[in-house]
């Protein structure tokens, strides 16, 4: 899967080691590396676990059309299509089968 990022500070420093460190700490270093593996190695947003510990789900209300990603609870990784449109299916929700595009928007606890 294609990953952009929402800010070039963001892309310099989920790109490195040093700096997610700096700014997560180790062990979310760690556990965000695990997940942009993931994520890198995938298709399409379809293939993304939606069981633990990834258990990547889609959100609702303000956060309409984006994604999260399970980090260090209560932390999670914010990510939204990069399509234009949007793949959609014949019910109206997203069709990640055809999300090969994403973007990552930021690292956030949004409870």
């Amino acid at each position: 899967m294609e990953i952009y990022f929402k800010t070039r500070k963001l892309q310099r420093t989920f790109n490195s080691d040093r700096n997610l460190a700096r700014e997560y700490g180790a062990r979310m270093a760690r556990t965000i590396k695990m997940r942009m593996a993931v994520l890198n190695s995938a298709s399409s947003l379809s293939v993304v676990p939606v069981t633990p510990p990834m258990r990547r789900h889609m959100l609702v209300g303000n956060r309409q059309g984006q994604y999260a990603v399970d980090l260090v609870h209560p932390l999670r990784l914010i990510l939204e299509p990069r399509h234009d449109p949007v793949p959609v299916r014949d019910d109206g929700g997203i069709d990640t089968d055809r999300v090969t595009s994403i973007t990552i928007l930021e690292v956030v606890d949004y409870h």
